[in-house]
């Protein structure tokens, strides 16, 4: 099938957001598709911060991205919008990174407040860098979000259905999209 790349732009580490990407992650490889994960956080700060384009940490996710058929991003939300650590990312990504790539938006947040951040905010960015396809996204609450002492996470039974069809509805696209560029060669 497809290859994923499925981004956290969420800056703690034990962070709800990841958690559900890599849940989201086992969904699709369930279903034939080459996951790879890239946790922001991870990548070094200097590096994010000073803009260090030709950085070796940069340079890898920037090809990560390249690799892509599908891209997952998923961030939490702070003051209606994405985090900074994801826009830092964002902003040292080829200006069309996401040229002819299906993209899959996902954001959890504490208040229902938030919800349209994956339209107003994040969608317009991942637009602009030539997304070929962004799927409707989904929104989960913090609180439909939860961890067990022993890792295990567990998504209120109504934002896991939205998870699993919005899912579902992006390995769909990928699957589609990858017939036609098969078709084409």
């Amino acid at each position: 099938m497809a290859t994923v790349l499925s981004v956290s732009g969420s800056p703690s580490p034990t962070s709800r957001t990841a958690r559900l990407l890599r849940d989201l992650d086992d969904r699709l490889r369930d279903q034939g598709h080459e996951v790879t994960s890239l946790e922001v956080r991870t990548l070094p700060a200097d590096a994010l911060l000073g803009a260090q384009f030709g950085h070796p940490a940069i340079v890898a996710a920037t090809k990560l991205f390249e690799q892509a058929d599908g891209v997952v991003i998923g961030t939490p939300v702070y003051k209606a919008a994405y985090s900074g650590l994801l826009k830092s990312l964002l902003d040292l990504l080829p200006q069309y990174a996401l040229t002819g790539k299906t993209v899959l938006p996902l954001a959890t947040g504490g208040s229902l407040a938030h919800v349209l951040a994956i339209d107003y905010a994040l969608r317009p960015v991942l637009s602009s860098m030539g997304a070929a396809h962004i799927v409707p996204g989904w929104f989960t609450l913090d609180k439909d979000i939860t961890v067990g002492q022993d890792g295990a996470l567990t998504v209120a039974p109504g934002s896991a259905e939205a998870l699993a069809e919005v899912t579902d509805r992006f390995s769909a696209a990928l699957g589609a999209r990858t017939a036609l560029l098969a078709a084409a060669e």
